[in-house]
């Protein structure tokens, strides 16, 4: 059961329930139209470009993507100099344009219960890893990087 508990299930999940309701609880809310259209491209499109930057940047240091193991390194290159969570911050930018692409007003709302739940199941264990594995080293990268943006 350890494959469900990891972010892009949760991914899939909320995307799920942002089609279900824009496909049978749309209550005549839309916000359809071509920079709708251009707007969900550019977040799906972003967040995409996001998380293979930021797992490129694991694979060149060799460490772990898998959010419960403890890496081997901290990751402060590339895009990890301006955030600490860019596969986060990724699929945050990719459930809000697919809400968008599905027409999914009302389903905006999930975005930030998203958010929420990233935070809580995984990037508060992750940091409370890194403190203890690498505990000065960390402090200074959060510091001088903020966790989103």
């Amino acid at each position: 059961m350890r494959w469900i508990d990891l972010p892009p299930v949760w991914l899939v999940g909320f995307a799920l329930l942002a089609w279900l309701q824009g496909r049978y609880l749309g209550f005549g809310l839309s916000l359809d139209g071509g920079l709708t259209d251009l707007l969900s491209g550019v977040l799906i499109g972003g967040g995409i470009l996001l998380a293979v930057l930021a797992v490129a940047e694991f694979r060149r240091h060799k460490t772990t993507v898998i959010p419960h193991e403890t890496p081997s390194a901290i990751v402060q290159s590339g895009i990890y100099k301006r955030s600490r969570n860019p596969i986060y911050l990724g699929d945050v930018l990719i459930l809000a344009g697919l809400v968008l692409r599905f027409d999914a007003v009302l389903s905006l709302a999930l975005v930030p219960i998203f958010v929420w739940v990233l935070e809580r199941r995984f990037i508060l264990p992750e940091e409370d890893r890194m403190r203890r594995t690498f505990r000065a080293d960390f402090a200074r990268y959060e510091q001088k990087t903020r966790r989103w943006v």
